[in-house]
């Protein structure tokens, strides 16, 4: 495919609905679409129009409208076929346009050519595909203002100190006589210094965005009987997992997810556990205690009317929250000042006190602040290059290296920061990033 080529695709899922839409970008985007459409469209009208194949026969009645470059969501010639939803009339439209010489699109290629054209970033570009897939509010909102924004600008800022920093290099290269003085030295450390704290804050936000993207693995365990199976149903509003006075009727991990304090939690109710001689148990429950280990939070559950059990064969250091169940009876003694989660899954009651807990543990950063945002894996790779590589350069400058070599490293930070917005031109990053995008997008 080149920018000369204009392709079309479907741009909503498969399946049956009331309205599909069929997208178009390219130079002959126009022009095919009038070839189908029997007549030529004003730019930004939606226009009723009979689609007609190549064989003159009418395809479907659909309401066609006409972006021109460069105002649209390439920056070339759109146009969005707004037809009929079904599989079969969809597929028809889209073979009109391919007979009349469009091109099938690739996997993320309408937000490829919006970037090839300046109306997106590389970290706007990604964006598109989070608010797209995002499981929860924050999610959601963070992929909003990284669409907005939020983390290209914060990279840019520090690219445009860096570049500062790098001309006053620059001219002491160009003058080798001139010696740098101890107060420029300073001075110029000090800026890279500022640089270093802003893209570690950018980076802090790692974990955070993992979170948002892939949700909180969230282990749900306990003793037998304590109610984790109650929570698992009081958290998801429905009855999913079975609740029953016997022992062991959870046998195997039972996975769902829900959106909790803004965040998605991948819940997996576990197996009780305690002594068991049963294979069938005791397999339930080793997969419990991996369950466990793998998550990035364990409720761990308890009696509230019992005597606290034994300690839970948790790794050391997992983040763990004690959910003390059956709040609405009155408390076994020795419960008295241990701090705990008191929720009722009969009744619903400490549910806030739950979420509020758990945002408390997995927001670390003001969720609330317009500039909200986090970055993905990508982004932190190049985030910690561009770190070790200002490292080096502060430390060179302060040795009193020659500037040449403190140039080097300053160039390294800005390659790294160039890849994150996509200043540079790494078609192995390009490739990568749009390829996990959907047809039509």
């Amino acid at each position: 495919m080149t920018e000369d080529t204009t392709i079309a695709a479907v741009a909503t899922p498969p399946g049956t609905g009331a309205i599909a839409v069929v997208r178009m970008s390219g130079p002959q985007a126009h022009a095919i679409a009038a070839t189908c459409c029997g007549r030529k469209l004003q730019p930004r009208h939606a226009t009723l129009v009979r689609l007609r194949n190549r064989d003159g026969a009418v395809v479907d009645e659909a309401v066609a409208t006409y972006f021109a470059g460069p105002a649209s969501y390439t920056g070339e010639d759109v146009v969005e076929i707004s037809c009929h939803g079904g599989m079969l009339v969809t597929r028809r439209v889209l073979e009109c346009l391919l007979q009349a010489g469009a091109y099938p699109a690739e996997p993320g290629e309408f937000s490829r050519r919006a970037f090839a054209h300046g109306k997106l970033d590389l970290t706007q570009a990604e964006a598109v595909m989070d608010i797209i897939s995002a499981g929860s509010d924050l999610a959601l909102r963070a992929a909003q203002n990284q669409l907005q924004g939020a983390i290209s600008s914060r990279v840019q800022t520090a690219a445009d100190k860096l570049i500062s920093t790098a001309a006053h290099l620059g001219a002491y290269i160009d003058f080798p006589e001139e010696e740098i003085s101890p107060d420029t030295t300073e001075q110029l450390a000090a800026a890279m210094l500022s640089v270093q704290q802003d893209l570690q804050q950018l980076l802090d936000t790692a974990d955070e965005g993992r979170l948002l993207r892939e949700g909180v693995r969230t282990a749900i365990i306990g003793a037998p009987n304590v109610g984790k199976s109650s929570l698992l149903n009081m958290l998801l509003g429905y009855e999913r997992a079975i609740v029953s006075n016997v022992a062991g009727t959870t046998r195997d991990t039972i996975e769902e997810c829900v959106s909790l304090a803004g965040l998605r939690l991948r819940l997996t109710d576990t197996a009780g556990l305690h002594e068991s001689a049963d294979a069938i148990e005791c397999a339930g429950m080793e997969r419990s205690r991996r369950a466990g280990a793998e998550a990035d939070l364990v409720l761990e559950v308890a009696d509230l009317t019992q005597p606290p059990p034994a300690p839970l064969p948790l790794p050391p250091g997992c983040t763990r929250l004690l959910v003390l169940n059956k709040a609405d009876m009155p408390p076994h003694p020795a419960w008295e000042g241990v701090a705990g989660i008191r929720i009722s899954c009969l009744t619903g009651a400490g549910r806030t006190e739950l979420e509020q807990a758990i945002a408390t543990i997995f927001l670390r950063h003001d969720a609330s602040a317009a500039d909200f945002a986090a970055i993905n894996t990508r982004h932190r790779f190049a985030l910690q290059q561009a770190l070790d590589a200002l490292e080096q350069a502060r430390a060179s400058l302060l040795a009193g290296d020659s500037p040449e070599l403190t140039d080097v490293d300053l160039r390294a930070a800005l390659d790294a920061l160039g890849s994150i917005i996509g200043r540079i031109d790494t078609e192995d990053i390009l490739t990568r990033v749009f390829a996990t995008f959907c047809l039509g997008k």
